[in-house]
């Protein structure tokens, strides 16, 4: 005589496919002279070059939007930064400070960056 239900205890597997999940792009770290912004609240995401020398600092954004993607804004901003390195290397210094003339190269070495 059987009381209550029959349970069947037959179970089946089938080969389960084996993916490696793939690896999230490495996010963009700063680098010394470019700091990375990408909050998702902010209006703004995209690099910063930052450089100071001799008590002049010189600044600029490189939108990742004006550049079409935080790749291309960073390449920018490397670009812009190994110039501006170059200018400043090959500048003379007038009273231990910047001269006038290389402040203004600078300055329009920045605002043309594209």
């Amino acid at each position: 005589m059987q009381i209550g239900p029959v349970i069947s205890t037959m179970t089946t597997t089938t080969p389960m496919k084996t993916t490696t999940p793939k690896k999230a792009a490495a996010p963009l770290k700063s680098k010394k002279n470019l700091t990375r912004f990408s909050y998702e609240t902010a209006a703004f995401e995209g690099w910063r070059l930052n450089l100071s020398k001799t008590g002049t600092t010189f600044t600029r954004y490189f939108p990742d939007k004006k550049f079409g993607g935080a790749k291309q804004s960073l390449a920018a901003a490397e670009k812009t930064l190994a110039e501006l390195k170059a200018l400043i290397a090959g500048s003379k210094l007038v009273d231990g400070k910047l001269g006038a003339a290389t402040i203004k190269k600078a300055g329009k070495l920045l605002a043309d960056a594209v």
